[in-house]
């Protein structure tokens, strides 16, 4: 019986010492609360209401919070689509952007990459870099900026305008090119026949 015990004592150690030869492959610790979001969310669709009416509806692939990073901010990394309704729930202006960050405290959006808005006058705006401050009801940029409306195209460096994009400052203006859609279209094949004479 002693010669069993020792048998099994043996093949225990033999056990115990294969398996504390083996590491865990582990990942890092989280220590830092901050760096994780509060909340992740995939395929948003968000209407937002303003005193019972649906003003805005928000599009997005990936909404990411992060509640304890100083300043706390909304995430939309890969890209953001925001409409705004009038009284009759038309859509009345567009924002595009292939980046968006929302500071919530501050009420400030912060939009990059291809900008691209659609006022309520049929104005398209485009630029890298966008703010919109909520709190001051103020649109903003210094980047390039390039406006089309429907008798020119206007471009420069900077503006200023009010929320609804209606009344704007371009700063270091750039150029101004008018353009005129009652002149004639020539075929585009005209340029072969004048060459073949």
């Amino acid at each position: 019986m002693s010669i069993t015990i020792a048998f099994g004592a043996i093949v225990m150690l033999l056990l115990f010492s294969s398996c504390n030869d083996k590491k865990k492959a582990l990942g890092a610790a989280i220590t830092e609360r901050d760096s994780l979001p509060v909340l992740n969310t995939l395929g948003v669709t968000s209407l937002i209401s303003d005193s019972g009416v649906t003003r805005y509806r928000i599009k997005t692939e990936e909404w990411l919070v992060y509640d304890r990073k100083r300043p706390s901010y909304w995430a939309f990394e890969k890209g953001v689509y925001l409409e705004q309704f009038d009284s009759l729930l038309h859509v009345e202006a567009s924002i595009k952007a292939d980046t968006a960050y929302y500071y919530d405290r501050e009420k400030l959006w912060k939009l990059m990459g291809h900008v691209d808005i659609r006022n309520r006058k049929g104005e398209r705006f485009n630029t890298e870099l966008l703010y919109w401050n909520q709190n001051d009801r103020k649109v903003y940029s210094d980047k390039f900026i390039r406006i089309q409306q429907p008798d020119r195209i206007i471009t420069g460096y900077g503006f200023d305008s009010n929320e609804q994009m209606t009344v704007y400052v371009i700063h270091n203006i750039g150029a101004v090119i008018d353009v005129d859609d009652s002149a004639p279209v020539a075929p585009p094949d005209s340029l072969k026949k004048d060459s073949a004479k």
